[in-house]
């Protein structure tokens, strides 16, 4: 009894501390966010400032291009995470339920563009996309992220996909209902947890992107979020507390979207589903 109390404690305690490593670095930039700026270095290294303000936020909001960049990225992480979300699921069930020429080298050759660093593809894509008027368009920018979370969110959405018995929509079928009405009202409610889980991973993929948005978009009025940071990094100075007022505000279009996919995230796949 007594062993097993002190490994009970000691199980507590590693997950403890490790939520407090993980959680510490958020800690630092809201603490960073509320220090005045003569504070953040006379003061050197504590764990809250003497006196907190919001002039930060105030100015982040009111005489930076931030409210812009921060309405371009909700609307590139929300059409990306939408659009793909319903391709990886159509594509996903695909692969899962049916057997067709092909479908071996479609699966590679999606494994294959998983494969090459981003950086290699920068060039090609910024001279496909130029001759069209794509580059410096949030329109381009959601098509580049919609090409590179596909193949992943659609592995995603199989082994969902995987994890139902066939059975389901085999007796829906033998009652009368097409291969459509039994995907569209058995089988896709069963994958709201994984709807819900590439949404998340999208949209978090898409909201904090840098490496094409600041190669793909070179004016103000199309730049999202990630690369808007960077205006608060000068030749000889660097605005520390903008910056993580700016990544404090950042984070509550992301947590607004967890909290309202939460229930689903934890929903059982196929709980209930089948008797007998």
């Amino acid at each position: 009894m007594r062993s097993t109390l002190i490994g009970t404690l000691l199980h507590r305690l590693a997950i403890l501390a490790y939520v407090v490593f993980a959680l510490f670095p958020l800690y630092w930039l809201l603490k960073v966010s509320v220090t005045p700026d003569d504070l953040l270095y006379s003061e050197g290294v504590r764990m809250w400032p003497s006196h907190a303000s919001f002039a930060n936020y105030g100015f982040v909001l009111e005489h930076s291009d931030f409210p812009k960049f921060f309405k371009n990225s909700v609307i590139v992480s929300a059409s990306t995470a939408f659009i793909v979300t319903i391709l990886a699921s159509l594509a996903g069930y695909a692969l899962s339920r049916f057997t067709f020429r092909g479908k071996y080298w479609i699966v590679v050759l999606m494994l294959l563009t998983q494969m090459f660093p981003l950086v290699m593809l920068v060039a090609p894509i910024f001279k496909m996309l130029a001759p069209l008027g794509l580059t410096n368009s949030l329109t381009g920018l959601v098509i580049v992220y919609v090409a590179f979370n596909v193949p992943f969110a659609t592995f995603l959405m199989q082994s969902f996909f995987d994890g139902i018995p066939k059975e389901l929509e085999e007796a829906a079928m033998i009652d009368g209902a097409s291969r459509f009405r039994a995907f569209s009202q058995i089988i896709l409610p069963l994958t709201l947890p994984g709807i819900a889980a590439t949404l998340g991973f999208v949209f978090t993929a898409a909201w904090s992107e840098l490496l094409f948005a600041l190669m793909l978009i070179s004016g103000a009025d199309s730049s999202t979020f990630p690369v808007g940071l960077l205006t608060f990094v000068s030749k000889f100075a660097v605005d520390f507390g903008q910056m993580m007022a700016a990544g404090v505000l950042a984070l509550i279009p992301a947590c607004l979207f967890f909290l309202l996919i939460q229930r689903y995230l934890v929903q059982g796949l196929t709980a209930g589903a089948v008797k007998g």
